[in-house]
């Protein structure tokens, strides 16, 4: 397959280490360089990429040749820059949360679809080493039949806590959050939700407890201020309980350690025997081998589907899903109701 030409958009903290190193490290890929318009982000990049260029605008990337983009920008810009992005011809991969609000999100997923072009959210947490376990077990009927799904984004940053740029916690832990249940369990019913405002009036500590259609429930946890964060996963069904006790998938920390899928071959996002969950029956049981992570599979998938030669990696129908459950969840926090969802 030739090499898909892909840009990226924005050099903060999630284009820096989530999407450039992915780029990239990806054979499917030719990474041409990013947009931006800061100086001592072009100077960034041009000494952690050398052969990539920058530039000051989407057209300007357009006009170096580019064929996709990804999008890793403060939320409140995702939405224009998508549907600028598909509006000048462009494949589109946009980072979490893929739209403020549902509405946008349909908004986006037209666009593309009128134009014919590939379109998908950055849910890259869909290959964490812990939930890729997690279907594992599910799909092989080690569980037996799901009840309830405990997950929790929490990590300590006290006051003032995370930048603005994520447009608070329910939108930006609460995405991968709401994801990753829906995949699990299915389309949610109803929702319910609670949240605490921070300095600067963005949301944390947030919960969400979700109804699926199936008859599981999801308990989903998010917080930069938590100083003793729980367990990662706590998954029952009607045969036992899968336990992640430990920290968050290590993928993250390897990026930031600069080590990618093109440095670490066979052993990216391989964990440690001592990072295992365990699959337990009240006495019984113990550790279970993690699936090895595999974030580095998002942009070959994408661009095999821009050439046509498969689907995206994430159906963007999946973020309107998600969105709406954020609609929901924001209303029943702040009026303190349970939401119905048809």
């Amino acid at each position: 397959m030739e090499p898909v030409r892909f840009g990226l958009v924005g050099y903060g903290f999630g284009g820096r280490w989530f999407h450039a190193p992915l780029l990239a490290a990806a054979p499917e890929c030719a990474f041409l360089g990013v947009v931006t318009s800061s100086p001592e982000r072009r100077a960034l990049v041009a000494g952690e990429h050398p052969g990539a260029r920058t530039f000051g605008s989407l057209e300007e990337l357009v006009a170096g040749g580019a064929e996709a983009v990804a999008i890793s920008t403060p939320a409140d810009t995702h939405t224009a820059l998508t549907e600028q992005a598909l509006g000048l011809g462009l494949a589109v991969v946009c980072d979490k949360p893929f739209a403020l609000d549902a509405e946008a999100a349909r908004g986006s997923v037209r666009s593309a679809a009128e134009r014919g072009l590939a379109l998908a959210p950055y849910q890259n947490r869909r290959w964490d080493s812990d939930f890729r376990t997690v279907r594992a077990l599910a799909d092989g009927g080690r569980l037996g039949t799901l009840r309830r799904l405990e997950s929790r984004f929490e990590r300590w940053a006290p006051e003032p806590g995370p930048p603005a740029s994520g447009g608070g916690t329910l939108l930006d832990f609460g995405s991968h959050l709401v994801d990753q249940a829906l995949v699990l369990l299915g389309p949610a019913t109803s929702v319910y939700a609670e949240w605490r405002p921070r300095a600067g009036g963005l949301d944390d500590d947030v919960f969400v407890a979700l109804s699926h259609a199936g008859g599981a429930h999801s308990h989903l946890y998010g917080g930069w201020s938590e100083g003793a964060p729980g367990l990662r996963f706590r998954v029952t069904g009607s045969e036992g309980s899968y336990v992640v006790d430990g920290p968050m998938d290590g993928q993250e920390d390897a990026l930031l350690a600069r080590r990618t899928p093109a440095t670490e071959g066979d052993r990216w996002g391989a964990e440690p025997e001592h990072r295992w969950g365990r699959l337990l029956r009240g006495d019984d049981g113990g550790t279970v081998p993690s699936e090895r992570g595999r974030w580095d599979t998002f942009y070959p998938a994408f661009a095999a589907a821009v050439r046509g030669l498969g689907p995206v990696p994430v159906d963007p129908q999946d973020a309107v899903a998600t969105a709406t459950v954020l609609d929901a969840a924001r209303r029943s926090a702040t009026e303190g109701v349970v939401v119905r969802l048809p």
